[in-house]
């Protein structure tokens, strides 16, 4: 299969944007915890290989490593090592391992974000693990992965033909990986209407982080002072699950005993695409009305 040639742009340590053509689909995924025994890499894989199949462009938003056994980490259990990372070279094993699990995948891969998992690592082991697995993978497969930040900006910048002359639009995604604890019944819900009190001009924004699986629409306006017109936007908000199946049939451990319920695994498939509107108007030349069309839907089940 032809690899995927994704065309994203750095523009700050947390700012990127990607360039497409007038339609493009993305894998969404976050809080994957891939070294982690609980991680249902078979999901992961199905998911990721279908991602391939569909040429989508693949963004993790945060915890894509685990990284929580190593020496000095109070959260360290021997029963969540995996066999091939319970040596003297914990954290260098899982980097050397997950650059070799996700070589299909790196040209699709577009953007990494940090997670607290990573974030953590940096803190307490002062070693970049993501920076290294992203690094090593563009060394020796010659992919252009990124890396973005805990939060940041990713642009979208779609291409298209109006008339005789090539146009571009943008969709601006919101991501940060999430913070606190989703809640019971709340489950994450409050924190998006946190970040849309504080942010302006997006299409999207994107968590993760509390293992929640969910996507809704709000709806904001502005007034345009040019044109004396009150103007609408749609906002959609996403938060995307885990891969790591920790309840386990509530037996026991960490999760179980603080009284957290089982919690869905998978991410969601977001397809763009450019929509244009002849509009003739009596005595002038047509023109285009353009807006972007943005699908999602959860990406749970094995293909």
């Amino acid at each position: 299969m032809e690899k995927k040639k994704i065309d994203i742009v750095r523009h700050g340590r947390n700012v990127h944007s990607i360039n497409v053509g007038a339609s493009e689909k993305f894998l969404l995924i976050s809080d994957l915890h891939w070294d982690n025994p609980h991680c249902d890499r078979d999901l992961l894989k199905n998911h990721l290989d279908e991602a391939v199949k569909r040429g989508a462009i693949i963004i993790i938003n945060g915890d894509m490593l685990c990284c929580m056994q190593g020496k000095g980490d109070p959260r360290r259990s021997k029963d969540d090592i995996r066999p091939e990372h319970n040596n003297a070279r914990y954290l260098d094993s899982i980097v050397e391992t997950a650059v070799e699990w996700f070589a299909p995948y790196v040209h699709n891969i577009a953007l990494i974000g940090y997670g607290n998992h990573e974030t953590g690592i940096i803190k307490h082991q002062e070693t970049d693990i993501l920076r290294r697995f992203v690094d090593m993978s563009n060394h020796v497969y010659g992919s252009n992965m990124q890396v973005g930040g805990y939060g940041g900006v990713v642009s979208v910048s779609m291409q298209y033909r109006s008339q005789t002359k090539p146009k571009t639009t943008c969709f601006v995604m919101h991501y940060f990986h999430g913070s606190a604890g989703g809640g019971q019944v709340t489950r994450g819900v409050i924190s998006d209407q946190r970040i849309l009190a504080m942010v302006e001009g997006y299409d999207c924004t994107w968590q993760g982080h509390v293992h929640e699986l969910y996507h809704h629409v709000n709806v904001v306006h502005r007034f345009d002072v040019r044109n004396k017109l009150i103007l609408q936007r749609y906002v959609n908000q996403l938060r995307t699950a885990t891969y790591k199946e920790e309840w386990d049939g509530g037996v026991g451990g960490f999760h179980v005993e603080r009284g957290r319920q089982p919690k869905p695994l998978g991410g969601y498939w977001m397809d763009l695409s450019v929509q244009r509107i002849q509009e003739n108007k009596k005595g002038s030349p047509g023109s285009d009305r353009v807006s972007i069309i943005s699908d999602f839907y959860a990406c749970t089940r094995p293909y």
